[in-house]
């Protein structure tokens, strides 16, 4: 496989962690509905600036209905991917989460006749064994009490979005990809419209500046991921999911303060290892 679209899906996973932390800190204020809603109304926002400029021209009927499905499977992703972040430790949440990868593999497969080959598998498998050295290095709360509709909701959410890229590679073969940038924030933000304005709570504006944050990494992270996704299987960009752990660690190390530990650094080398072995040939 060229590096290309793998430097371009890692890229954009790195863009999208980012996001991810923004939308953490701001979780804390607001609730999820309207985050989420806030999240895709920004990246709306942004994508139309971007294709007003560059002129795509107009979709197809078929390109606009089969975004549509995106659309949902975006939603129920972010909402439950949020909602586990609340009821679960972080690290349970994120190893939950990276179940992704498996999910991706098993789609490309039955949906797209994608060829998953033993290299491949091996790169999931180390990925996940790295992530599970993370995660139980520094997780010592084994007798809390579970929420198993937490649970549910990450395993919901890592389902949903590997449903999501898988769609994602079937339209990026056949949409140009600033279509299914712009869709893939707009879809969402009609569909949780009416969630948000239920939960809605008054809004500080000075974090307004945050959300357009938000809409600006999401808009950059999924222009990334459309052009890898247009030039890679699923199942062979699947593993550089896991570099997301990576960034995770950077990002708390940077501006959180916290020091990572020698579980997170092992599992992060295995994570690396991952990331390399799918990429060669």
């Amino acid at each position: 496989m060229q590096y290309g679209p793998a430097l371009r899906a890692a890229a954009g996973i790195a863009v999208l962690s980012v996001m991810d932390a923004v939308i953490k800190g701001m979780s804390a204020y607001y609730p999820t509905f309207q985050v989420a809603f806030l999240r895709f109304i920004c990246g709306t926002i942004v994508a139309t600036g971007v294709v007003a400029v560059m002129r795509p021209g107009w979709p197809s009927r078929e390109t606009v209905q089969a975004n549509v499905l995106r659309s949902v499977t975006a939603v129920v992703t972010a909402v439950s991917f949020f909602y586990a972040l609340g009821q679960l430790p972080l690290a349970e949440t994120l190893v939950l989460s990276f179940l992704s990868p498996m999910f991706i593999a098993l789609f490309g497969l039955l949906m797209l006749k994608e060829r998953v080959d033993p290299r491949i598998v091996a790169a999931i498998a180390i990925g996940f064994g790295g992530t599970l050295v993370v995660v139980l290095g520094q997780t010592g709360e084994a007798g809390a009490t579970r929420s198993w509709m937490g649970v549910g909701a990450a395993l919901l959410s890592a389902i949903t979005y590997a449903l999501s890229l898988v769609l994602l590679r079937q339209r990026a073969q056949k949409d140009k990809f600033l279509h299914i940038v712009y869709f893939q924030n707009i879809g969402p933000a009609l569909l949780v419209l009416p969630f948000g304005l239920w939960a809605w709570q008054p809004l500080n504006v000075v974090h307004l500046a945050w959300f357009m944050l938000m809409g600006v990494l999401g808009v950059i992270g999924h222009v990334l991921m459309a052009t890898a996704y247009a030039k890679a299987e699923a199942a062979r960009l699947a593993p550089l999911e896991y570099t997301a752990l990576i960034w995770a660690v950077l990002i708390g190390y940077g501006v959180f303060g916290e020091i990572p530990t020698l579980a997170t650094l092992g599992g992060g080398l295995l994570i690396v290892a991952a990331a390399m072995l799918t990429t060669r040939r």
